[in-house]
């Protein structure tokens, strides 16, 4: 399912005008310098085509005949490679390999170009004929060309590089398809009689993976060995599809791209079965503070999806196909951290009751309405810092967010640890107890203070935070508040605590200055408490962090100061 959605876009983007999808046989990939040749193949400059980005010079992607699979062998690529192979020299201080690549590279460039009627090729053989290695390190931007840059061919005078030459893309075509000398079979994406794909194309763009490129479908023990099929034979998919499949992905994967995310540990990618605007949208969604944040046309999405109604899309998108896959380093493999099929008016649903279950009242107009998906995370993570949140955790949340699933049950437990580590309750952490209460305990929690609800939790919460009020302005400037020495006793086990805080509350309310104002507040809360109980489970938990942080809120209101202030 996955191949076939991905191959299905390479075919639908392969359509599409000016595409920047690589036909077959081709793929795209990082060039740092050109070799500049006379047509007696003399070498007559190195051209730079690197690009400042920054403060960084970064290589130029160019299509060129498609990369070869290595492990620890030798393979050459057709007419583009690092200076090992075409140059023969590379800085890893093995000479006689380093020979052996550059042969290896000359031998492909004749089998396929001898006899061709063309320039650009009869320049490139010439200059392999005739170039030797040594001469290497005298070079213009050597320093730059040694480290693992990749170099192509152009004939002087001209704009076309020499593996773009009509003549030579053919016969690299006509080499490709001869040497593809595999069992052919029915190809598992496509249904069809094809060639079958011995070796999958290497998959770059995933974080912390390796840079050369990992596997999404490999096989590489024997106990995989499956009615004496080995290697990739095993799950046979066709090398047109796995050529399709492979280079969809990597375009979503590229740098820059709009359809990629990163969510914790997980690369995502999105698309569309049809051209959509959710394609647009969607990396917004996922993460609005990336890119040209949250416009208008985004702001109005948003809420209309929150609100249940549908966006102001044309009537055919409504049944388009929409896709989301999450991908994970693992060794020198891909994991599919989750993978999530869909229409686009399903998404817009699931979506929109998202941020429905995560509105709730901001504590500043500068937060965000419509949190991403790594600002939540990154509440939940240890420091603050994604890189600690747990991959488990961070896969079932991004599921029960695209599907509408109940999110996860570690969920409660991570905010509320959260909250003790740091005795914070903010708007994002409040906002996801509140979306789990809603949706999996089935709560009716308001976006602002319910000073009706007969929530015990809840009551609690809105009791402490009235005590540290009063604590405030009887004390201002107090360097640690109730907060800070009580709050994880208090949300857990309140009959061991409330009634300490009770009798501290009559000081602080005889001292300040609005004393009568915060006792007429704690009248009004314990009307509703019969008895402090001795323990508060998980949701509880939740519903006191809740009411702590809408009282606070409301405290703030009603004084006007902001919550900075004594």
């Amino acid at each position: 399912m996955i191949l076939t959605a991905l191959a299905d876009y390479y075919e639908r983007r392969c359509q599409e005008d000016e595409s920047e999808m690589p036909l077959s046989g081709f793929s795209r990939q990082k060039i740092h310098f050109a070799l500049n040749l006379a047509p007696d193949g003399a070498l007559v400059g190195v051209l730079d085509l690197r690009r400042q980005d920054g403060k960084k010079l970064v290589p130029t992607e160019l299509v060129v005949p498609e990369v070869v699979k290595r492990a620890s062998g030798i393979a050459a690529n057709f007419l583009w490679d690092n200076t090992g192979y075409v140059l023969g020299v590379d800085e890893k201080g093995k000479p006689e390999r380093s020979a052996k690549t550059f042969e290896a590279f000359k031998a492909l460039c004749h089998e396929i170009g001898d006899g061709l009627d063309d320039a650009g090729m009869a320049a490139v053989l010439r200059f392999l004929d005739a170039w030797d290695p040594a001469d290497a390190p005298g070079l213009p931007h050597w320093e730059d060309m040694v480290k693992a840059a990749n170099l192509v061919f152009r004939l002087e005078g001209e704009r076309r590089y020499v593996h773009e030459r009509p003549v030579v893309r053919e016969a690299w075509l006509g080499h490709r398809t001869a040497a593809s000398d595999g069992p052919r079979g029915m190809c598992l994406v496509t249904g069809r009689d094809a060639p079958l794909a011995r070796l999958h194309p290497s998959i770059k763009g995933v974080r912390d993976a390796q840079s050369s490129g990992a596997s999404l479908v490999s096989f590489n023990q024997e106990s995989f060995t499956s009615y004496a099929k080995e290697q990739s034979y095993n799950a046979p998919v066709g090398e047109p599809a796995a050529f399709a499949y492979a280079t969809a992905l990597n375009h979503l994967l590229r740098k820059g791209s709009r359809q990629r995310v990163q969510i914790g540990d997980a690369t995502t990618v999105f698309w569309t079965e049809r051209p959509s605007q959710v394609e647009t949208f969607m990396g917004q969604v996922l993460d609005p503070e990336s890119g040209d944040g949250l416009t208008d046309a985004l702001r109005l999405f948003l809420e209309a999806i929150r609100d249940g109604k549908k966006p102001n899309f044309d009537e055919t998108e409504y049944d388009n196909g929409f896709y989301v896959l999450g991908l994970a380093p693992n060794a020198s493999r891909l994991s599919v951290r989750f993978w999530h099929r869909d229409t686009v008016e399903g998404a817009c649903g699931t979506v929109g009751r998202h941020f429905a279950d995560l509105r709730l009242e901001r504590t500043w107009d500068n937060e965000p309405e419509f949190p991403g998906m790594w600002r939540l995370l990154r509440e939940i993570s240890p420091q603050n810092d994604l890189k600690n949140v747990n991959p488990a955790l961070a896969g079932a949340f991004m599921r029960a967010f695209l599907a509408g699933q109940p999110y996860p049950a570690g969920l409660p437990a991570a905010v509320i640890g959260r909250i003790r580590a740091d005795q914070t309750v903010d708007y994002l952490r409040a906002a996801m107890l509140k979306a789990y209460l809603v949706r999996n305990a089935r709560k009716e929690v308001s976006v602002s203070l319910d000073s009706a609800s007969p929530d015990i939790g809840y009551r609690l919460g809105r009791l402490f935070a009235v005590l540290e009020k009063a604590q405030q302005e009887a004390i201002p400037g107090a360097n640690t508040t109730i907060r800070d020495r009580y709050y994880g006793s208090a949300s857990a086990t309140p009959a061991s605590v409330f009634p300490q805080l009770m009798r501290l509350a009559q000081h602080h309310i005889e001292k300040a200055e609005y004393g009568l104002v915060s006792d007429r507040r704690i009248e009004e809360i314990l009307d509703g408490i019969q008895a402090f109980p001795k323990h508060l489970n998980l949701d509880e938990q939740g519903m006191f962090a809740l009411g702590y942080y809408h009282q606070r809120r409301e405290n703030y209101k009603k004084t006007g100061k902001t919550e900075g202030e004594a």
